[in-house]
């Protein structure tokens, strides 16, 4: 078993050194703690300083015959990588067994999107008589008109809404702040439920300055969302696989097509590198390839 200490003091590494959010320290831990019941399972219980580079691998075949796809083994390497790195500048060990370690090769797989129609489909579904009818359909404006991450969305403060000037500060990955401009409707639907439905909420302590509160009085989960599309585009008979992401897949997609310009996308989305803005310019180009294949004379 790996001493607790140790995690303790990665976490609290991971956290302030490294900045990262909640949720991703939780899943870097959650992989330490895969390593830990494979070391079980192999009745291999000693010292983390007595792991070897042919333990780790072992290890990831062993999650890779579970049927752990190489997305995921990727993540779980890059925690491990992470975790004894950390150990090697505690001096905890003296060499790092997953230094040698090479990543899964991962197929891009494009990301899905939905069309103008189907988004107004799913926000059609909303039942608008039901206390949280104006806050969903604020909800599914913002993550469509903005862009933004499911777990941006739930910590957007009231504070950090510029309605004069249609911005709002969004606070994203690594706790780092951009501005990110809000269109008229979905700042319309973010008044209506503010001053006629967030009004009549009996607001819990610390959850005064949330935008989006649940029935009970304070921020909502990203769970919650997740549920709340999922079943949303149930309704409306939508077939493809839809979660808060695919509306930032669809924002994104939507103005390239339109003509924005890269940087301009890759800084309202908050990517720290244009490569990672630049995946939605290959969807372009697949629908363009689509129209030569299906309306060419040569085709």
């Amino acid at each position: 078993m790996i001493n607790p200490s140790y995690l303790r003091s990665f976490k609290t590494f991971l956290r302030l050194e490294r900045s990262m959010s909640a949720n991703t320290v939780s899943a870097y831990l959650n992989d330490i703690g895969k390593l830990e019941h494979y070391l079980d399972f192999a009745n291999k219980n000693f010292d983390v300083d007595r792991i070897t580079n042919e333990d780790i691998k072992l290890f990831i075949t062993w999650i890779n015959e579970l049927g752990m796809q190489a997305t995921s083994q990727a993540r779980v390497i890059s925690g491990l990588k992470s975790f004894f790195g950390f150990l090697l500048i505690e001096s905890v060990i003296k060499e790092d067994p997953t230094v040698l370690l090479e990543m899964p090769r991962i197929t891009k797989k494009l990301p899905d999107t939905l069309n103008v129609e189907e988004i107004n489909a799913i926000i059609g579904a909303i039942d608008a008589s039901k206390p949280e009818g104006m806050r969903n359909k604020a909800i599914l404006e913002v993550l469509y008109g903005c862009g933004l991450r499911v777990s941006e969305l739930i910590l957007l403060r009231i504070s950090n809404l510029f309605p004069e000037v249609q911005y709002l500060k969004v606070v994203g990955k690594g706790n780092k702040e951009r501005i990110v401009p809000i269109g008229s409707t979905a700042l319309q639907l973010l008044r209506i439920y503010l001053t006629e439905v967030r009004v009549h909420i009996a607001i819990k302590k610390d959850n005064e300055d949330y935008i989006f509160l649940n029935r009970l009085g304070t921020s909502m989960s990203r769970v919650s969302i997740f549920n709340m599309v999922k079943e949303l585009a149930e309704r409306a008979g939508i077939k493809k696989i839809v979660s808060p992401h695919t509306f930032r897949h669809s924002f994104a997609t939507h103005l390239i097509d339109g003509g924005a310009d890269l940087r301009a996308v890759q800084e309202m989305l908050g990517h720290s590198s244009i490569t990672t803005t630049e995946v939605y310019t290959h969807l372009n180009r697949d629908y363009l390839k689509s129209i030569i294949t299906d309306f060419h004379s040569r085709n």
